[in-house]
């Protein structure tokens, strides 16, 4: 169980890029032994968030504490208490795996006995010691992610930041990750993982949604299913996609449309009736079979579909 200890806090935290604003004075809190879910949809803001609150990217304004170290003023020293783990594989892909641990612990000062007993669990526990010796460039994605998960923890951070750890892996590996996340929660780290997954919503002890740069939404996966939701999402079919996206994406109750796997995911704007819009856009457009009616989701409800449990 997490405890009252809280290991990650920003407060107002910001970032400009030009007048472009990536992250809107966004408040977060992560507590020791907590899985914190970061989630919204690509270009929502999580990557700079997680890069501001990592300490490789400064923030316009606000401020951030990890493990008790205030990360804009000394941000050299924070590190040494987080393991970060990027959304792109950034380890060295002209050495082998060995070699990449063997680098990323001398960075973090395990030296002397400590050395060997850290090299053995990160290969034992990731399972890499038969690709030990080879080339880290040709390693497949799944184990590319293993070592940079296995580097993130050599140096047994109290924060691990995952952005986006899943994404492009099997299933397996996505369930041995989950399970290396529970093993060190239960060990007292605190966890931040961003991903664009629903269903991993579920697995984290409280997440914030986020979107546009801000946070629209926040607390334990049972608060947000039972809240309403101030902007519903709804999942259509098309029977003939031709300029369908452009065509719904111009419909003034419509905030974004995202297509996903051959059907669209359509963002309303807050106080919209997802009923009312898809008989009223069916209606206007004088095609009855634009629209699979039967597959309306709100947004949350969707999550119904992948329970899981830790």
């Amino acid at each position: 169980m997490p405890s009252d200890e809280v290991v990650i806090e920003a407060r107002r935290l910001a970032r400009r890029f030009g007048s472009f604003v990536a992250v809107k004075e966004v408040d977060l809190q992560v507590r020791r032994g907590e899985v914190f879910g970061l989630l919204g949809a690509n270009g929502a803001g999580k990557t700079t968030a997680i890069r501001m609150l990592c300490g490789t990217l400064p923030p316009s304004s606000g401020s951030i504490q990890v493990a008790g170290v205030d990360m804009v003023a000394h941000a050299r020293r924070a590190r040494s208490r987080i393991g970060y783990v990027t959304q792109r594989f950034t380890l060295y892909g002209d050495l082998s795996a060995r070699e990449n641990l063997e680098l990323q612990a001398g960075l973090y000062g395990v030296v002397g006995a400590r050395l060997p007993v850290r090299m053995q669990w990160a290969l034992d526990r990731l399972e890499l010691t038969h690709v030990a010796d080879e080339r880290a460039a040709r390693l497949p994605l799944g184990f590319q992610r293993r070592l940079a998960v296995a580097a993130a923890l050599l140096h047994e951070p109290d924060v691990l930041f995952l952005d986006e750890p899943t994404s492009g892996i099997d299933p397996l590996a996505r369930q041995r990750l989950w399970e290396l996340v529970y093993e060190l929660t239960a060990a007292g780290v605190g966890v931040l993982v961003t991903t664009h997954y629903m269903d991993e919503a579920l697995f984290c002890d409280r997440l914030a949604l986020m979107d546009r740069g801000e946070i629209i939404a926040s607390g334990t996966p049972q608060d947000l299913l039972a809240r309403p939701v101030p902007t519903p999402l709804i999942e259509l079919r098309l029977s003939d996609d031709a300029g369908g996206a452009d065509w719904i994406g111009a419909l003034p109750e419509v905030r974004e449309v995202l297509p996903r796997a051959g059907r669209l995911r359509v963002r309303l704007h807050a106080g919209s009736v997802p009923e009312q819009f898809i008989a009223k856009a069916i209606e206007d457009a004088d095609v009855v079979a634009l629209f699979d009616a039967a597959r309306f989701r709100v947004s949350f409800v969707h999550l119904e579909h992948h329970r899981g449990s830790r």
